[in-house]
């Protein structure tokens, strides 16, 4: 797999992932049961494709941000603050700055994690009111 060069620079901006980008390095997740490629690291943002194989694991860990996972394929366990939760494709999970989560799957499967370094609050996840989502 090629390294990327990427730069962000604008106020909207589109890139189309080549099939090369989206891989992930099936060496390294049958090695370590896991794998990631980070798709964009720029300022506080972090955007990287993660891979779990089958009957693999993401030990406990914790960040000082939030943290989105949307599940692209397969099913992978979270487990945070004494609870699991089963995500299939299309799910996604948000854990709050701070908050010990882990990770295993039974079957494998490849999740887009997103992680903002900004002002992170440990153990809050801010929702937006009412008027930010357009409804009364």
């Amino acid at each position: 797999m090629s390294s990327m060069h990427r730069v962000l620079e604008g106020d909207v901006l589109v890139h189309h992932l080549t099939e090369d980008e989206r891989l992930i390095d099936a060496t390294l997740l049958a090695r370590h049961g896991r794998s990631a490629r980070t798709l964009v690291k720029e300022g506080p943002l972090r955007l990287t494709i993660m891979g779990i194989a089958a009957g693999g694991v993401l030990p406990p860990h914790r960040t000082d941000a939030p943290v989105t996972v949307h599940l692209l394929e397969g099913e992978v366990t979270f487990r945070a603050l004494g609870r699991e939760y089963r995500l299939t494709t299309g799910d996604v999970l948000v854990v709050a700055p701070g908050v010990e989560h882990s990770a295993r799957s039974e079957s494998g499967g490849v999740f887009l994690l997103t992680v903002v370094y900004v002002d992170a609050v440990p153990g809050q996840i801010t929702q937006p009111a009412a008027d930010d989502t357009g409804t009364p």
